[in-house]
């Protein structure tokens, strides 16, 4: 039997998986320092074990959604935050490193299981008022869980040791998902008619990746993500002097995310806020080859990406009606998120070490330009082949 609540709680309560699923990045950076002292024979593998989880994403983001179509979305949701709160039992044994990377490895299935169905199912359970404040708030899920999860898992593995966080987040898994199980309730979906086999997960991939529909929020997320967490990390190269902007600069986004973007989202597409954020970005950073050395203009321009981040999640739903194709298109979003934050850092430190700061920032202004130019030609394709009622 389900408890019964209103869409806000149910809302709140996968946000809060949603928090969980951070905090299986945030679990190891809150305690790196005392985790390299546990496992001093791992070297530079120790980031690997950070890591492994988005490498699973960009691998199987799509398969995950259609596995979580299949199966259905609390059913998968409840799997994914068990299977989650499992591996970090493990882990917080500090096993030998062999086992401790292989723990990681599944938990990448937990990550995509959360990340795929929860903000379908924020989807299903919101009316059209609802649904572009919900979907904002959820756009800001992994910022504000690795930012809180850093605040309180830190001084737990300076005190305890690095078992302490990946405990931390054990817990709240559990607790969330005795949440999910009491008060989401269960929903019978008939299984697709195809039987699951190689072909069909080919065929898919080619399906949502070539539809305007199901693929724009993910290509434009792919545009988001190479420079979101990159410029982040190397920020002391493209802003140097001012260390403090690294904390403030995901504030600002989540911050405008959570009240002015979350506003314009109930008037103004999803589609449409995106290309403003994507726009606004390559106009800030035109700004910024002039004066790289502004603060106020780095803050403007992690405030602006806002509209280009909570834009994206709310426009999935209002691009795809279907339940199970909404599944698929996050997928999607997480395979390219994934394939994003892997990919961003790299190629934006080789472009800075070979043409300096001025490059790093064309670099930037490229993805942005060509984020709003993928959404412009998907949008023109949808306009030539609009949606059967």
């Amino acid at each position: 039997m389900s408890i019964r609540t209103g869409p806000r709680g149910l809302v709140a309560l996968l946000y809060a998986a949603g928090l969980g699923a951070a905090a299986q990045f945030a679990k190891l950076a809150a305690g790196f320092t005392a985790l390299e002292q546990a496992y001093p024979e791992a070297g530079a593998g120790l980031g690997l074990a950070v890591s492994l989880i988005s490498f699973l994403g960009v691998a199987l983001g799509l398969l995950a959604g259609m596995i979580v179509a299949r199966l259905g979305f609390r059913r998968m949701l409840l799997a994914g935050l068990l299977l989650g709160a499992g591996m970090s039992l493990v882990q917080a044994l500090l096993p030998a490193m062999p086992l401790f990377m292989a723990s990681r490895l599944i938990e990448g299935a937990s990550h995509l299981a959360i990340v795929v169905a929860a903000p379908t199912l924020i989807a299903e359970i919101t009316d059209d008022r609802q649904r572009p404040v919900a979907m904002a708030l959820w756009s800001t899920f992994f910022g504000t869980g690795f930012a809180l999860f850093a605040w309180f898992g830190t001084p737990l593995a300076q005190t305890h040791g690095p078992a302490a966080p990946i405990l931390l987040q054990a817990a709240w898994m559990l607790a969330v998902a005795a949440g999910v199980a009491a008060m989401i309730p269960r929903r019978m979906i008939a299984p697709p008619p195809e039987p699951f086999s190689l072909g069909l997960i080919l065929r898919r991939h080619a399906e949502v990746y070539r539809s305007p529909t199901m693929a724009a929020p993910a290509l434009g997320w792919l545009c988001y993500t190479l420079t979101f967490v990159s410029a982040l990390t190397l920020l002391p190269r493209l802003a140097p002097g001012a260390p403090w902007l690294a904390t403030v600069l995901p504030l600002a986004g989540i911050v405008l995310s959570l009240t002015l973007v979350a506003q314009l989202l109930r008037y103004v597409p999803g589609v449409q806020v995106v290309m403003a954020g994507f726009g606004l970005s390559a106009c800030v950073v035109a700004l910024l080859a002039m004066a790289p050395g502004s603060a106020l203009l780095w803050i403007a321009l992690f405030a602006v990406l806002s509209l280009a981040q909570a834009g994206s999640f709310a426009a999935i739903p209002q691009l795809v009606d279907d339940p199970r194709e909404r599944a698929l298109s996050n997928g999607a979003v997480a395979q390219m998120g994934n394939l994003g934050n892997l990919a961003g850092t790299p190629i934006l430190l080789a472009v800075l070490s070979a043409g300096g700061q001025g490059a790093g920032l064309l670099f930037l202004g490229i993805c942005y330009a060509a984020g709003l130019a993928l959404h412009l030609g998907l949008a023109a394709l949808r306009a030539r082949a609009p949606r059967a009622d």
